[in-house]
């Protein structure tokens, strides 16, 4: 939407220095009459370097045909300044996590689990606890909610028994997305960003959140943790996203809530940005000295877009 891409520029910046949209459109403002113009563009301009305030900018010379009247030439210099401009490099893809990213899901996960070893006779724990032994896979899960000296391969795989057909039935009762992820996405979508989720929550629990949760958006990939395959901070997951996208490490951000997503980034060689709305806390993230922090589900939209 073009009104809305407009907004957005204007309020975000304030100043004219870079932005890009889904479509190739420079806009500029004419300093007489305050209304902002947007003549059939054919090339896609990022800033103009000299112009730093709306204010300054002059409209384009009257001797500059109206197909033509774009701030970049077929040189990529500005018009009104001949410096060279440098075109803004917007993320092309956006790899999530789930569980703690996009999904709160800790109290359908400790509810399962809570199922599982109550069923076997072994203690639970209280919901906040899990918040500290998910996000390695479910196996990692169970070895830490077994209690000391039962830790074995063998609980643990009992416990998987027992917890799979319950998780498959209730992994929806009250998980929900965080606030708004949903309209994040969308957003993202509606500019032709490329979507993926890379989890370390079993395959087949992974697509059917996403599904359930998402279903209006178009995942260009969706990977939770698969047999054989190593979970994060593994980067495999990340490689297999990139092959299936074509899409390089330098044009990626990777948006996740823990310690695990923090090094699944800094080991696959892409951006990492740490959301603190998760599981884990601020300064968990911090120790892995991630390119960005947020607080919000909006300031990812900003990021991308940089």
């Amino acid at each position: 939407n073009f009104k809305e891409t407009v907004t957005l520029f204007l309020n975000q910046f304030k100043t004219v220095s870079k932005y890009t949209t889904e479509v190739p459109l420079v806009v500029y403002l004419d300093p007489l009459s305050r209304i902002l113009r947007y003549p059939r563009y054919t090339t896609v301009v990022a800033c103009i370097p000299i112009c730093q305030y709306l204010s300054d900018i002059p409209s384009p010379p009257a001797s500059v045909p109206a197909a033509d009247k774009r701030i970049a030439d077929v040189t990529g210099k500005c018009y009104l300044c001949r410096r060279k401009i440098k075109p803004v490099k917007m993320k092309k893809l956006i790899i999530f996590d789930l569980d703690g990213t996009l999904l709160n899901t800790i109290a359908d996960l400790a509810q399962s689990t809570n199922h599982a070893l109550n069923a076997l006779g072994y203690p639970t724990h209280d919901e906040a606890s899990y918040k500290f032994m998910v996000g390695n896979g479910i196996n990692k899960l169970f070895e830490r909610a077994l209690p000391e000296g039962e830790k074995t391969e063998e609980n643990v795989l009992r416990v998987r028994a027992q917890f799979i057909p319950y998780y498959d039935c209730h992994n929806a009762d009250r998980s929900r997305p965080y606030p708004g992820i949903t309209e994040l996405l969308e957003q993202l979508q509606s500019q032709h960003t490329l979507l993926a989720v890379a989890s370390n929550k079993y395959h087949a629990a992974t697509t059917k959140l996403i599904a359930h949760y998402f279903p209006q958006i178009r995942f260009a990939a969706v990977y939770g943790q698969r047999e054989g395959i190593a979970t994060k901070p593994d980067p495999t997951i990340v490689a297999d996203i990139l092959r299936d996208t074509g899409v390089q490490p330098e044009d990626v951000l990777y948006v996740g809530d823990s310690a695990v997503d923090m090094q699944t980034a800094l080991n696959a060689g892409v951006t990492a940005c740490g959301v603190t709305w998760g599981f884990r806390p601020r300064t968990e993230l911090e120790a892995l000295n991630p390119a960005y922090i947020v607080d919000q589900a909006s300031d990812i939209l900003k990021i991308a877009n940089k």
